[in-house]
């Protein structure tokens, strides 16, 4: 099941939170510098072992500090006008993240609008990429149990809740 909540990913309690990082995953701004904060310094510790993720690709981590018991990098594209393979990029972090969790028997995950910050992948364009990447994969894989996007306000939260309507309506959904 997909839920779309506004709140702060660093306070929610499902078994992996998913960490909009960069590429270093030495932690940075908005999500990441978030997450990295809350997690607390052993975080970091872990991270400089991993040697960093490329763009698409995603890394797990205990989570520390956080009511999360893992947390997942994914190094999201930064947005170059869309003749870069950025959408087919951002929907390999979601993938990606996704296929993490299950391998690491975690059943409930919550991710935040990936790109979307610092990275200027534009909202409506990564709303749809991630939900639809989301509810296919979610088809496949019955294993988790929930997946909630975290949205941090509500212009991002009605751009994910329109893409979520306009996938019921195409048919996409996991009921």
């Amino acid at each position: 099941m997909l839920k779309i909540v506004l709140g702060d990913i660093t306070k929610v309690s499902t078994d992996a939170i998913v960490n909009a990082a960069n590429t270093s995953l030495l932690g940075g701004g908005g999500v990441d510098g978030a997450i990295h904060r809350a997690a607390g310094p052993e975080l970091l510790a872990e991270c400089r072992t991993l040697h960093g993720c490329k763009t698409g690709q995603a890394k797990i981590t205990k989570g520390y500090r956080l009511l999360a018991k893992y947390i997942i990098h994914t190094p999201g594209p930064v947005w170059n006008g869309g003749g870069k393979g950025e959408e087919a990029l951002l929907k390999s972090c979601y993938k990606n993240c996704l296929r993490l969790a299950i391998e690491n028997g975690c059943k409930t995950i919550a991710f935040p609008s990936i790109s979307t910050g610092i990275y200027h992948f534009p909202l409506e364009k990564a709303s749809v990429i991630a939900i639809d990447t989301i509810l296919t994969f979610c088809k496949e894989h019955t294993e988790l149990e929930e997946v909630q996007m975290v949205c941090f306000d509500e212009q991002t939260k009605s751009y994910y809740e329109e893409a979520l309507v306009s996938a019921q309506e195409r048919g996409n959904v996991n009921e």
